[in-house]
């Protein structure tokens, strides 16, 4: 083991004399000090002197001589905790001669990760130019502590309070504005008062625009974590390195972020958001009817197929940016993505998708068909812009009118301002992947398939982060859990088709009818039909939203009974024909045999008698 050697010295200073024993002079005429250091005659008093330590380390090139020293300490104690650390710090490989900062750390690392993906590369830049660098740069590798980092997030909160305030001036001076603007609009053809209300406007439309110089975003909990990940990514590194020897970011603790979770436009805060102007959350999702409406709205737009193909299969707008004609196949349903364009500074690059992402996407027949309307209309804008010697050979699959790529924020803007032209609630274009997922998990779906369709790594990333529920599931499951409780209270039902049950139906005033049941979509909604006979004419048919095919039974016993009595008939008889259906049918469909007299007298007459001893028997 390294000897560690210890020394106690002072910083007493006394003249140095020249070999005549004269005191040394400097340009100015006062003597030139030395330090006494070990050799002070006062060292033992108390706190005259302080404690040193040094131990050698291995030699460097052509066998330098290389040693750690320190001082400063109080004790020999304090000096001794102090070697030993440094010393398992050099046994461990740490150059503890280095006097590299933290700044030049960082710097060589950025440098070094040349393989990160563009907009990886673009956030640790970002994090190291605003946040690292300013805090932690001019500290010495061998100095930082957790402390440095705790205070680096102690300065940011502090700024995000000061950024808090010019916020709320801005938003005073924008209100300023915009009422100066209104006075302006009102003073209309008066003269001297548009005059004046035109100046108020030019002024507080100059105070807005100083007020927002130096203007930043606020720091938010979800970036203070992104930045602690750079900064743990780079301190492990540098452990690797053997220039750290903690990752003292691992130890920070940051405020908890709360991913959003999606909402649902539902008609009450359709109804908050057109009187307040306020949306509900950050991320929102249309229902189905809304999402239809928009498709409809666009219908006329150059881009439908693409606004199509991001409601009904989720993909990035990269990913659609990127797209190349032949990863499109019409003929057997598929689209594969391979591909991506990535927006850094709105300067578009071309970039491989993670290895989750690239994947094959069956689509639709309905998306194939609109897919190969938008690929008819862009061979013609190809031979118009061809003519003017103008296309542009992209090879995308959604292009501008001339051929141009589009670009990924400019997809952005556009679908921003088409929801605002249809009139519906806001969304952004994002949040279609929500609505992609969100239909599909209504519609049955397995949450495996829309995992691969959109790319992620896991389910448990789809079903957490973008699978909102749907108003009709929220349905769905209140019916299916009232359902599996038996209970003789009121029946619902929406009739399709008014029952009227003919002559023909009635022998010797009795009828056999047969009420047939059978879901369909999630199982929610039954179909319900009277008829005399399998593959008959159907007389009548009801909707009814349970879940059980026992409750879809007795509202189809309870409808007919209705009926029966605003006719004047009765039912005599009503018997479940259930164990007639297929097993593996059972749950979604139903069959129950009514026995009607249309006499509508006290007890059985005489033709019901025999309809019954007939039965008996049979």
């Amino acid at each position: 083991m390294t000897e560690i050697s210890y020394s106690r010295r002072c910083a007493c200073k006394v003249p140095v004399l020249d070999a005549a024993g004269a005191p040394v002079l400097l340009s100015d005429g006062t003597p030139k000090m030395k330090e006494v250091g070990a050799t002070c005659p006062k060292l033992k008093q108390k706190g005259h002197s302080t404690w040193y330590f040094y131990f050698e380390l291995e030699p460097g090139e052509n066998g330098k001589r290389r040693r750690l020293r320190r001082g400063g300490f109080k004790t020999q104690d304090d000096a001794k905790v102090e070697a030993k650390k440094e010393l398992k710090k050099a046994e461990g490989g740490t150059d503890v001669l280095s006097s590299a900062s933290v700044g030049e750390d960082l710097t060589a690392w950025v440098e070094r990760k040349g393989s990160l993906a563009r907009t990886t590369s673009h956030g640790y830049e970002a994090h190291i130019r605003l946040y690292l660098m300013p805090h932690l740069g001019h500290i010495k590798r061998k100095d930082l502590h957790a402390r440095h980092i705790e205070a680096m997030y102690a300065a940011i909160k502090k700024e995000n309070a000061e950024r808090l305030l010019h916020h709320g001036r801005v938003v005073e001076l924008t209100k300023a504005r915009d009422a100066a603007k209104e006075a302006w609009i009102r003073a209309s053809g008066k003269g001297e008062e548009r005059r004046r209300a035109r100046t108020a406007y030019l002024d507080a439309n100059n105070a807005l625009r100083k007020g927002r110089r130096g203007l930043r975003q606020i720091t938010g909990p979800a970036t203070l974590h992104r930045i602690n990940a750079t900064l743990s990514s780079f301190l492990n590194s540098g452990i690797k390195r053997l220039e750290y020897q903690t990752n003292w970011a691992s130890l920070i603790e940051l405020p908890t972020v709360k991913r959003p979770k999606p909402l649902v436009w539902t008609p009450e805060r359709v109804e908050h958001w057109r009187r307040t102007g306020e949306k509900p959350g950050p991320v929102m999702v249309w229902t189905p009817e809304q999402a239809g409406s928009f498709l409809d709205f666009v219908a006329d737009d150059r881009l439908y197929a693409l606004w199509d193909t991001f409601t009904f299969l989720g993909p990035r707008r990269g990913e659609m940016a990127a797209l190349p004609p032949e990863e499109v196949s019409l003929t057997d349903l598929w689209m594969r993505i391979s591909a991506q364009l990535v927006e850094v500074a709105y300067r578009v690059y071309g970039e491989e998708p993670k290895a989750d992402s690239v994947r094959t996407m069956s689509i639709s027949a309905h998306s194939g068909r609109v897919l190969a309307t938008h690929l008819a209309n862009q061979q013609r804008e190809r031979a118009e812009w061809e003519g003017e010697e103008a296309w542009v050979e992209s090879g995308r699959f959604f292009t501008m009118e001339n051929g141009a790529e589009l670009h990924p924020d400019w997809i952005s803007r556009r679908f921003k301002r088409l929801v605002e032209l249809s009139g519906l609630p806001p969304v952004r274009l994002h949040d279609l992947r929500h609505l992609s997922a969100s239909l599909a998990l209504l519609a049955n779906n397995d949450i495996k398939v829309v995992q691969e369709r959109l790319g992620h790594s896991s389910r448990q990333i789809t079903s957490d982060t973008y699978t909102s529920v749907l108003p009709e599931l929220f349905r769905a499951e209140a019916e299916s859990t009232v359902a599996v409780v038996p209970r003789g209270g009121e029946l619902t039902y929406t009739v399709k088709k008014a029952l009227t049950i003919p002559d023909s139906a009635f022998a010797q005033d009795v009828a056999v009818l047969f009420a047939h049941a059978a879901s369909y979509g999630r199982g929610a909604l039954w179909a319900i039909g009277v008829q005399a006979a399998a593959g008959g004419e159907v007389f009548g048919q009801i909707h009814a939203e349970v879940q059980a095919a026992e409750r879809a039974a007795a509202t189809a016993e309870a409808w007919l009974r209705t009926h029966c009595a605003e006719q004047g008939y009765e039912v005599i008889r009503t018997e479940s024909l259930a164990d007639q259906i297929p097993d593996d049918q059972k749950k979604t469909m139903t069959l129950v045999r009514l026995v009607i007299d249309r006499t509508a007298v006290s007890g059985h007459d005489e033709p019901v008698r025999r309809f019954l001893t007939s039965t008996r028997t049979a």
